[in-house]
Parts: structure tokens; C-alpha cells; sequence
């Protein structure tokens, strides 16, 4: 059973209107990964209050500050 089916139950989506924030990122990239990866993923989701994008960033943010802390970006 995924996981949109465990949270919904079969019961009718309702549809909520997204505010349009300004800080809003509207940037969207798209990568495959293994099916590893992607159980990794999803165990790090359900054992956080985080969801797919926010642990890909935080990821991103994690590699380019150890990158420039060893000082491989002039």
C-alpha cells in the first residue's frame, strides 16, 4: 500500500487553494535514483517532520557548504 493510499483512505481529496507567496521556490529538478535511494528517502520521511524536497535541500546545502569549506569553489 503506498503512501498517499494509507493517509487517504479512500476518502475524496479536498482540494485547498495555495496561497501565492512570494518567497515561494517555483524551481523544480528532476533526478532518478536507485530504488535504495528512494526506500532511504522514504525512511528518512516517516521518521521526520520532513518531506522529500526539504531533505533534498537540506542535503544540497550540506555538500556546498563542505565544499567551500575546503575550498574547491574560487
Amino acid at each position: 500500500m503506498s503512501h498517499y493510499q494509507k493517509q487517504n483512505r479512500g476518502e475524496p481529496r479536498k482540494m485547498q487553494k495555495r496561497r501565492r507567496d512570494d518567497s515561494a521556490l517555483t524551481n523544480v529538478v528532476s533526478l532518478r535514483i536507485s530504488d535504495q535511494e528512494k526506500r532511504v528517502l522514504e525512511k528518512i520521511t516517516r521518521s521526520s517532520s520532513k518531506n522529500v524536497s526539504e531533505i533534498v535541500r537540506e542535503a544540497i546545502d550540506f555538500w556546498l557548504a563542505k565544499r567551500k569549506k575546503l575550498c574547491l569553489d574560487n
